[in-house]
C-alpha cells in the first residue's frame, strides 16, 4: 500500500491518495482542496504514476473534507462514500452551512453509503470501515493491515473538537475507547498534522491518558 499525502485547503486538511503497488487502483480519502492548483496536483500525482481511481472517501461531511468532491468525481467518474449519518451535509442544507462560513462547496450527493465493517478493496487491499462518532455522528476511521486513517477522530497529540453541531464527548469517548483496542504499531494518518502511530498516541497523547 503506498500513501500519499496532500496538505491542501484554508484548514490545511490532509487529504490522502491511497494506492495498490501491484494494480495501481487507488481511492481518495477527504478531498478537502479548495484552489485549481491543488486540484491539478492531485491530478497530476494520478496520471504520473498511472493510478486508477475507484472511488472518494469522505471521513465526515464537514466542509474542509468534502468541498473537492465534484470536480473529482467528475473527471475520474468514481462514487463518493460517506457514513449515511453524514450524508446530509453533502446535500444542500450542508452546503448552506459551509459557505456561510466561507468554503467553495463543489460536491454532489453521495453515491454510497458506508457503515460499520463495510471493506472498501482496490486492488488487493483493504481497508475496513470502523464508525467512530463525536465529532460528528457519521465519522468513520479506515483500517488497514498496518495504517489508519482518523479523520477528525484522532490527530497527533489531539482529538477531534465535539463542541460543533451534532459533536457529541460521549460519543467520542467511547470512539476512542475503541481505538485504543487496536494494534500499537499502526501508523495513524490524521485528518489534520502529522502522521503518528497508535504507539506513540497511548504513550503521549493526554486526552489518551484518561482511559
Amino acid at each position: 500500500m503506498i500513501v500519499q499525502m496532500f496538505m491542501v485547503g484554508r484548514l490545511l486538511t490532509n487529504c490522502f491518495i491511497v494506492s495498490c503497488i501491484k494494480s495501481g487502483e487507488a481511492i481518495i480519502i477527504d478531498p478537502g482542496y479548495d484552489t485549481r492548483q491543488e486540484l491539478q496536483q492531485i491530478i497530476q500525482y494520478m496520471n504520473e504514476n498511472k493510478l486508477k481511481p475507484k472511488c472518494i472517501i469522505n471521513t465526515h461531511g464537514h466542509p474542509d473534507h468534502i468541498c473537492g468532491n465534484g470536480p473529482l468525481k467528475e473527471k475520474f467518474q468514481i462514487p463518493i462514500m460517506i457514513h449515511e449519518k453524514d450524508a446530509k451535509m453533502l446535500e444542500e442544507p450542508g452546503r448552506i452551512f459551509a459557505r456561510a462560513y466561507g468554503f467553495n462547496i463543489n460536491t454532489p450527493p453521495a453515491d454510497e453509503f458506508l457503515n460499520e465493517g463495510d471493506l472498501i478493496r482496490f486492488g488487493g487491499e483493504t481497508l475496513k470501515v470502523i464508525h467512530t462518532p463525536g465529532h460528528t455522528p457519521g465519522s468513520i476511521c479506515l483500517l488497514s493491515e498496518n495504517e489508519i486513517f482518523t479523520g477528525d477522530t484522532l490527530f497527533a497529540g489531539s482529538i477531534g473538537r465535539t463542541d460543533l453541531p451534532e459533536g457529541s464527548d460521549e460519543d467520542m469517548q467511547k470512539s476512542l475507547k475503541r481505538l485504543l483496542d487496536l494494534p500499537e504499531h499502526l501508523t495513524v494518518y490524521p485528518g489534520h498534522g502529522p502522521t503518528s502511530t497508535l504507539k506513540e498516541e497511548k504513550l503521549t497523547n493526554p486526552f489518551l491518558q484518561l482511559f
